[in-house]
């Protein structure tokens, strides 16, 4: 339904969550909820199971990605006429929101990189929704806490 919505350009904007956290996947190996994962106090058995829940949560964001980069839209295609942004409610197995595990796909920008900030002294998550909104043509300066854009993120060209 996602993908229609964009090929169909009925919509410009799409917030997607993958299922609740109180049930068990039905996936091989998984035993206990989501919730209950992420939670994992380093417990092996636990990570474990996170890893399996987590790895097929990524391989359904590339396979949609490759289904959008397959899908021609004028001289290009979808995947670079579309921004996604894949993240998570916390790390390291508590509720603590900085640090975040974060991937931003398509729009246009020079991907296939990794860009590491200091854990201690990093840019706000507000500078990379800033930096999206310019690239979407709003001209913000600042969004929420955001302390400017994001470095790294340049263009690839003209899409």
């Amino acid at each position: 339904m996602v993908f229609l919505a964009l090929q169909t350009d009925s919509t410009r904007l799409i917030t997607y969550t993958i299922g609740d956290s109180s049930y068990v996947p039905l996936l091989p190996g998984v035993s206990m909820d989501y919730h209950n994962l992420s939670h994992h106090g380093k417990d092996p058995k636990k990570l474990e199971q996170l890893a399996i829940v987590e790895s097929e949560h990524v391989k359904a964001f590339g396979d949609f990605l490759r289904r959008l980069r397959a899908t021609k839209e004028g001289d290009s295609n979808l995947l670079d006429r579309t921004m996604l942004l894949l993240g998570s409610h916390m790390h390291s197995g508590g509720h603590n929101n900085r640090n975040l595990p974060i991937i931003l796909a398509g729009g246009g920008f020079r991907h296939g990189q990794h860009i590491a900030f200091d854990r201690d002294n990093n840019y706000p998550l507000a500078n990379l929704y800033g930096t999206m909104l310019q690239r979407l043509g709003l001209e913000v300066e600042q969004f929420a806490s955001s302390t400017g854009t994001m470095t790294g993120l340049e263009l690839r060209g003209c899409v």
